[in-house]
C-alpha cells in the first residue's frame, strides 16, 4: 500500500477529532473523502502530510515513517482548502519560490495553459480573484511529478469549464498510476472520479469501499441519497441509546 494509517486518534484537548481511524490507499486509485464540516477530514489529510501530529497511532507514506519523519512530503503534491500565498509576489515569483523550496522537477506550463491563467502570470496574487487564486494552487501543487496528490476542496471556486477540466486531469494522473486523495462537498464529483468512498462521521470511519457498494447497501439512486442514509441512520442509532 502507497499509504496506511493504523487506528489514528487524533485529540486537540478536550476535543476528539479522530477517533481510531485504521486506512490503506494504494496506488492509481482516486479517493474521495467525505464527512460534514467538522468530521475529521482535513485532520485526517494533514495528519499524512505531517502537519498535524496525531494523538497516537502509526502512519506510513510509500514506506516512511509519516508521524516522526517528514521525508514522506517528497512524495506527495499538496493542494490546501485555503492557499495562503505572499501576497506581493507575482504568479512567476510563486512558482519559481516553490520551485526552489521543493529542489524537484516541475513543469507548471501545462497547467498554466490547462486552467487559463498565462495572462495573470506577471500579477500580484493579493489582486487575483478567488477563482484565479485557486487555480494557482492547484497549479503549484500539481506541477511536480509526485506519487501521491491529496487535494483539500480542489473545486472551490472553480466556474464549472475548469471542474471538468480538473475532473480530466485527475482521472488521467490515475492513468498514470498516481493515488489521488480529494476532500469535497460536491458529490457528483466524487461520484464521477471516485474508485473509493470514506466516509467520516464525528471522527469515526462509517463506510470505506467502492461507491457502487455503498448505494446498493443504502438502496439510493446516487450518492447524495446515500449520504443522507448514512447520516440518518447514524442519528437513529444515537437516538435509540438515549
Amino acid at each position: 500500500m502507497v499509504i496506511e494509517l493504523s487506528n489514528i486518534k487524533k485529540d486537540f484537548g478536550k476535543h476528539k477529532v479522530l477517533k481510531g481511524v485504521d486506512l490503506s490507499f494504494s496506488e492509481g486509485k482516486i479517493y474521495s473523502i467525505l464527512g460534514p464540516n467538522g468530521s475529521g477530514k482535513t485532520t485526517l489529510m494533514k495528519s499524512i502530510l505531517g502537519l498535524v501530529k496525531p494523538s497516537s497511532g502509526a502512519i506510513t507514506v510509500c514506506g516512511k515513517d509519516a508521524i516522526n519523519d517528514f521525508k514522506q512530503r517528497e512524495f506527495i503534491g499538496y493542494a490546501p482548502q485555503i492557499a495562503r500565498f505572499p501576497e506581493n509576489l507575482t504568479v512567476n515569483e510563486v512558482i519559481k519560490l516553490v520551485t526552489s523550496i521543493r529542489k524537484q522537477p516541475s513543469n507548471p506550463d501545462p497547467l498554466i495553459q490547462l486552467f487559463e491563467i498565462d495572462s495573470f502570470r506577471t500579477q500580484r496574487l493579493k489582486n487575483l480573484s478567488g477563482g484565479t487564486r485557486q487555480k494557482v494552487n492547484l497549479a503549484l501543487s500539481l506541477m511536480f511529478d509526485s506519487k501521491i496528490y491529496i487535494l483539500d476542496e480542489p473545486t472551490s471556486g472553480l466556474d464549472p469549464i475548469n471542474r471538468i477540466r480538473l475532473k480530466e486531469l485527475l482521472l488521467d494522473l490515475k492513468q498514470q498510476g498516481k493515488t489521488i486523495l480529494v476532500t469535497t462537498h460536491i458529490l457528483h464529483l466524487a461520484e464521477q472520479i471516485s474508485d473509493e468512498l470514506i466516509f467520516l462521521l464525528e471522527g469515526k470511519i462509517k463506510y470505506s469501499g467502492p461507491t457502487e457498494e455503498l448505494m446498493s447497501m443504502t438502496s439510493s439512486e446516487n450518492l447524495e441519497q446515500a449520504i443522507a442514509k448514512l447520516i440518518q441512520q447514524q442519528t437513529e442509532k444515537e437516538q435509540a441509546h438515549v
